[in-house]
């Protein structure tokens, strides 16, 4: 029987053997091996670290003295599941939540291993992993939930409200009155389809499934149409100033994307900064300064004269939920952005404008895609 040693050894048949020469210590998850007797004969750093069971008094221990798991409900998992015995077919258990001493979770995957099928099991090899990322993406996704169930909730009432009120009630109002509710109406289910659309890119970037459909795009007049929505809306005239230095190169991307991305940015500076807004669009290197097409972006800065973003916030801007005022919106807005930029092989970063505001500064590489060439 193998006994501890301060590191694994390497004769034929030892755990490191078995590992193709790999030191189990190397390993990130915590790695047990049982042999057919059911004594360990190996317990890696990780494994000791999660289980807080020293290697020494591991191994050459029974796997259920080693490794004294419980399933949620209490039982004894190794009682449970038999892994010597039972059913000569089965492969081993999937990853599951399992209880180590003290109620401590752990991610838990069997697999037995047999010289020849149907043979009797020769060893048992269980991974370990520790289940914090799994509750950070848990959380994660509870906040997602609480924030779009909150910002569904106003548009979603007034909608209701409103269509209730004017099919209850519609001869009792003049037609500026309708005019006004359904205006209203648009203007919530509006909002309700921009949610949905961020929770599906959002769904995408993680998933890393966000499709780009490149065309030519000129974002000198995509800024321009932004702006003049901007001002459709109310905002004055000189709240805008856009300057582009040309010539721009030749930028292929997807003009729906790049739309959403400027909306997000000059929406941003609208309502989170003050005075002036200044769009700047002009050629970038976009490579290490080599040469040629491949080489060059174009580059956009949106800057405005607000109080800007603190230094301690500036590597948060681009997260999940990031609000830098209490003015509303979802938090998701910057980080779809970022998604955007950098699935167009892109780059955005956030500093501080001259005048003190908050800058944000996207970049992104031209030239026409390979298919077209």
């Amino acid at each position: 029987m193998t006994r501890a040693t301060s590191r694994p050894e390497t004769a034929a048949g030892t755990p490191a053997a078995l590992l193709g020469g790999c030191d189990p210590d190397d390993l990130p998850d915590g790695l047990v091996i049982a042999d057919g007797d059911g004594r360990v004969v190996c317990f890696n750093t990780a494994a000791a670290r999660i289980t807080r069971t020293p290697r020494a008094q591991a191994i050459g221990a029974p796997l259920e003295r080693a490794l004294p798991l419980q399933d949620l409900k209490g039982r004894r998992w190794w009682a449970l599941t038999d892994p010597y015995g039972g059913l000569a077919i089965r492969g081993g258990q999937p990853e599951r939540n399992l209880l180590l001493p003290g109620s401590r979770e752990v991610l838990v995957a069997a697999r037995y291993v047999r010289d020849r099928p149907l043979g009797p099991v020769e060893r048992v090899v269980v991974t370990l992993r520790g289940t914090e990322a799994r509750r950070r993406t848990e959380r994660s996704h509870a906040e997602l939930i609480a924030t779009v169930a909150h910002e569904l909730r106003s548009p979603l009432t007034s909608v209701k409200g409103f269509t209730a009120t004017l099919l209850a009630k519609w001869e009792r109002f003049t037609d500026d009155q309708k005019r006004l509710m359904l205006q209203t109406v648009d203007a919530d289910a509006g909002r309700i389809t921009r949610l949905i659309a961020e929770l599906l890119d959002i769904s995408r970037i993680d998933s890393g499934r966000l499709e780009v459909r490149r065309q030519p795009v000129d974002l000198a007049a995509a800024v321009g149409r932004h702006i003049q929505a901007h001002l459709s809306c109310g905002e004055p005239p000189d709240r805008f100033v856009a300057r582009v230095r040309r010539p721009l190169p030749e930028l292929w991307a997807d003009p729906d994307k790049i739309d959403q991305v400027l909306g997000n940015l000059l929406e941003n500076a609208v309502r989170h900064g003050e005075g002036t807004v200044t769009i700047e669009v002009a050629p970038a290197d976009a490579g290490a300064g080599g040469e040629g097409d491949q080489e060059k972006g174009t580059a956009v800065t949106v800057s405005d004269e607000g109080p800007g973003i603190p230094e301690d916030s500036m590597a948060r801007v681009f997260t999940r939920f990031w609000r830098g005022s209490k003015r509303g919106g979802t938090g998701l807005g910057l980080y779809i952005v970022k998604g955007i930029v950098e699935a167009h092989g892109g780059t955005i970063t956030v500093g501080r404008a001259p005048s003190g505001g908050a800058q944000f500064r996207f970049t992104l590489p031209v030239g026409t895609p390979a298919g077209l060439l």
